[in-house]
């Protein structure tokens, strides 16, 4: 895999990873960009005890542009996007509206953008074996190198796929977001583990790995739906060993993520006669804390319950973050092994 960074014309980073490294990425950015400004901030809830971050400006964001208006396609035929290159494999740049940025006074991060495929009309189970697996260096390259930036406290890649769960870009991306706090779903993970013992994901694995709720079992890896599982489509990956984020993944748990990860998106489709909306929750150790305790884990969820039917948070999850599943999670496992096993085995 080649990397290539480069400057936007507003000064924002873009990087290319190419999977054949002959590829020369040279193209400029011609458009006549003022320097990105932003007004982010972050503020304490006391009573909570969490942070907020706020960022007035994304109110200006792109929403919901047609397809020849895509911001994230290549630069083609005269018309300037986000991406100066005429095509590309995977393009990371830094969001041009992010809600943390390493020039903010009130908290320093940076959210950056992840192109997986310069195809419009592609989906991520759409993408081949070989690209599949660049998206995850790709996500190990930015782990590793977000984590240095001074302030960050915790790296997030994740990718939301669909107008039901509010995606604003129907290109296929995905974001990294870099925190300068350690985000309040692990700071409660890190205090379960605190009370637990620090072989709590060690257990939930061994617990998991026994159920009717497993859907597959790697090498390296086991997916499975979760014994308490919130959402109507909920899959977990964890790996059989300690590892605390991608970047600490090894090449064959990485080929494995690859595989893994595509038979689950392609056995989600597969469950109703439309694509199912989803977000794909990439969870790893925060920078400097729990890195020996919290391993890296994928949470992908649904909110679709039916085929004509979402699950919208109600006044108890909404108010009072007191879940009430929709869906057995036994039942839910059933019917997306079913479809996994459908599909035809690749290796690894």
């Amino acid at each position: 895999m080649r990397r290539t960074s480069a400057r936007l014309a507003d000064g924002r980073e873009i990087i290319y990873f190419d999977q054949d490294c002959a590829d020369v990425r040279d193209a400029v950015d011609r458009r006549p960009l003022s320097p990105t400004m932003s007004a982010s901030e972050l503020r304490w809830d006391p009573l909570l005890g969490e942070y907020v971050a706020i960022a007035s400006h994304r109110q200006d964001r792109t929403y919901l542009p047609p397809a020849d208006e895509c911001p994230l396609c290549p630069s083609r035929d005269g018309r300037l996007t986000e991406i100066p290159s005429s095509d590309y494999d995977v393009v990371v740049f830094e969001n041009r509206f992010p809600a943390f940025t390493e020039r903010a006074p009130g908290g320093r991060g940076r959210c950056e953008v992840v192109c997986f495929t310069s195809d419009h009309d592609r989906s991520f189970r759409e993408l081949t074996s070989e690209r599949v697996r660049t998206v995850v260096d790709v996500w190990a390259d930015r782990t590793e190198e977000l984590s240095r930036l001074d302030g960050v406290r915790w790296v997030y890649p994740f990718e939301n796929r669909g107008a039901e769960v509010r995606v604003t870009l129907g290109h296929p991306h995905g974001q990294i977001y870099a925190y300068p706090y350690v985000t309040p779903r692990t700071k409660n993970l890190l205090a379960s583990i605190a009370s637990y013992g620090p072989s709590l994901m060690g257990d939930i694995l061994e617990f998991e790995a026994k159920s009717e709720r497993v859907l597959v079992t790697g090498e390296h890896f086991t997916v499975f739906v979760p014994f308490a599982a919130r959402w109507p489509i909920e899959v977990h990956m964890l790996p059989h060993r300690h590892v605390p984020d991608l970047a600490a993944a090894n090449a064959g748990e990485r080929a494995e993520i690859a595989v893994l990860y595509r038979r689950v998106l392609r056995a989600l489709d597969r469950l109703y006669d439309t694509p199912t909306p989803y977000i794909a929750a990439w969870h790893q150790a925060p920078v400097h804390l729990g890195r020996d305790t919290v391993r890296l884990h994928l949470e992908l969820t649904s909110p679709r319950r039916a085929a004509d039917r979402l699950k919208y948070l109600a006044g108890s999850e909404s108010a009072m973050g007191a879940w009430i599943g929709d869906v057995r999670p036994e039942d839910a496992a059933d019917r997306i092994r079913r479809a996994i096993q459908m599909q035809p085995i690749e290796s690894v």
